[in-house]
């Protein structure tokens, strides 16, 4: 379960690598897509990064 925790991981910072740039040079209504993109990146980086250190944080 390592690797899919650490592959949530990197795929939130790709999201927001690409989200940051493109949210300010899209055009007006694909640049708050990006940004829900880079929220969304943010959110899947964080939540891989808790179930990486902390692997049964919701199992209470």
């Amino acid at each position: 379960m390592q690797i899919a925790y650490l592959t949530m991981v990197a795929a939130g910072l790709a999201l927001i690598g690409w989200g940051l740039p493109a949210a300010h040079k899209l055009r007006k209504p694909f640049d708050m897509l990006a940004a829900l993109v880079v929220l969304c990146g943010l959110a899947l980086a964080l939540l891989g990064t808790l179930l990486t250190v902390v692997p049964r944080f919701f199992q209470g």
